[in-house]
């Protein structure tokens, strides 16, 4: 997830800079969500899998979380570039599921010193993209961007 997620800030970037010469409200969006919840999101996730998983967790669930992670930012990006608000509902729903996965994976974790700091930043993470996702789904619904 780390990798994937580094590729996206990197290719977010790269767009960003194809499109700085003639920029549209949606490829700025889409530039913005790449680089943040592809990019910056997707990195925290992996770490936090990295650092607090249980020793001979699931490498299944982690696949599994990356897999519902992108599938989920694919389904929304494409789905508000197309206008289609039921694609952008599976993608949120695909999220949250990846979302369930990276909790689940990292239960039972408890941070010391500054590693408290770095759980605490993983759980605050996750409420973001929890209070985001539905947000984000209502605001493509009603063709708020």
């Amino acid at each position: 997830m780390v990798g994937i997620g580094v590729a996206c800030v990197v290719g977010g970037g790269l767009a960003s800079a194809a499109t700085a010469f003639a920029p549209t409200e949606h490829t700025a969006w889409a530039v913005a969500y790449v680089v943040l919840v592809g990019g910056v999101a997707q990195v925290g996730l992996g770490l936090a899998q990295i650092l607090f998983s249980r020793p001979g967790g699931s490498g299944a669930a982690v696949v599994a979380q990356a897999a519902l992670w992108n599938l989920g930012n694919a389904a929304v990006l494409a789905g508000v570039l197309a206008a289609t608000a039921v694609l952008v509902d599976i993608g949120g729903a695909l999220l949250v599921l990846a979302l369930a996965l990276a909790v689940y994976g990292v239960r039972g974790a408890r941070g010391t010193g500054g590693w408290r700091v770095a759980l605490f930043t993983f759980r605050a993470l996750v409420i973001v993209l929890l209070l985001s996702i539905p947000a984000g789904l209502l605001l493509a619904r009603f063709g708020v961007r």
